[in-house]
């Protein structure tokens, strides 16, 4: 829907396919000292408490992914609003990624960015049931385009709406979600598929305590665990990303994934998931415990 020179802006670090998608259709530039010269980064640190700054110069579409991945740190209404007030000034997209709105546990934190008033004229908003429900290897989401929405032509004398252009293009390209995909996700709003969604995800959100709570008592700097399943971890006396992720690997055994390999400003950090048994956690956790230790 978007012209493949249209700039676009990210936070950083991001959720790689985000970057990679826009590589691939040449939209991104051209790579110099590990950043694509047509890609604004917005640093999402320590210093900054992971909020990342509104850019200074128009972008044509910014992604936003909360909770986040990797990070697992949130947004609050006050600072998304100003997002929402950039893009309609700017007459930038949003393109707001809310795949794991349901692990959300702080009231105050919102769960979509049509909270937010006049979103709806300048976002999308794409969610997965891949996270709330299990459908990793089912590819089964959706998104979300007001018909409020519109972008300007390149002419710049018209104004198009974006949801009629991108029935189209779903019509043209893509036949449907399969039948039983479908049931199965309708099954999720049933009463009882509530009831056990909400149970998963509990559980997972229970490994996340329990990992956030014994990295916090190695001596770890943790972030995210809270409203997120992802816990974004603070490499040891200044260890790079892939250097702790070896270590960890072979002296304990345990596998997470290098921070830098989400992006620049992910240098310094890895990311543990508690998506996975509760006595694997456990046991991961122990292995860390006793491999410091030694």
């Amino acid at each position: 829907l978007v012209r493949w020179d249209n700039s676009l802006g990210v936070t950083d670090p991001i959720y790689p396919v985000y970057i990679d998608s826009n590589v691939m259709c040449g939209r991104a530039g051209v790579l110099e000292n590990g950043k694509w010269s047509n890609v604004t980064y917005m640093p999402c640190m320590e210093t900054n408490d992971f909020v990342p700054q509104i850019p200074d110069h128009r972008v044509d579409m910014i992604y936003l992914c909360y909770p986040n991945n990797p990070t697992g740190t949130v947004i609050t209404k006050e600072e998304l609003k100003k997002w929402v007030n950039y893009a309609l000034k700017n007459d930038t997209l949003i393109l707001y990624d809310a795949a794991y709105e349901a692990y959300i546990t702080e009231p105050h934190i919102p769960h979509s960015i049509y909270e937010i008033k006049g979103a709806r004229k300048v976002a999308i908003e794409f969610h997965s049931y891949s996270k709330t429900a299990g459908f990793t290897g089912v590819r089964c989401g959706y998104t979300v385009i007001p018909k409020e929405l519109t972008a300007v032509t390149i002419d710049g004398k018209e104004r198009i709406a974006l949801n009629t252009l991108w029935f189209r293009r779903q019509c043209t390209k893509f036949n449907g979600t399969s039948y039983i995909s479908q049931r199965a996700a309708e099954a999720i709003y049933s009463p009882d598929g509530k009831e056990q969604t909400k149970a998963v995800i509990d559980y997972y959100m229970g490994n996340a305590r329990l990992m956030y709570d014994a990295l916090k008592k190695l001596g770890f700097r943790v972030y995210g665990g809270v409203n997120a399943p992802y816990l974004w971890v603070k490499t040891p006396d200044g260890v790079d990303s892939w250097k702790f992720f070896e270590q960890l690997l072979y002296g304990a055994q345990i596998v997470c994934t290098p921070g830098v390999g989400f992006g620049p400003s992910g240098e310094g950090f890895v990311r543990f998931t508690s998506f996975g048994e509760r006595e694997d956690c456990e046991e991961a956790m122990q292995r860390l415990a006793k491999w410091m230790k030694s």
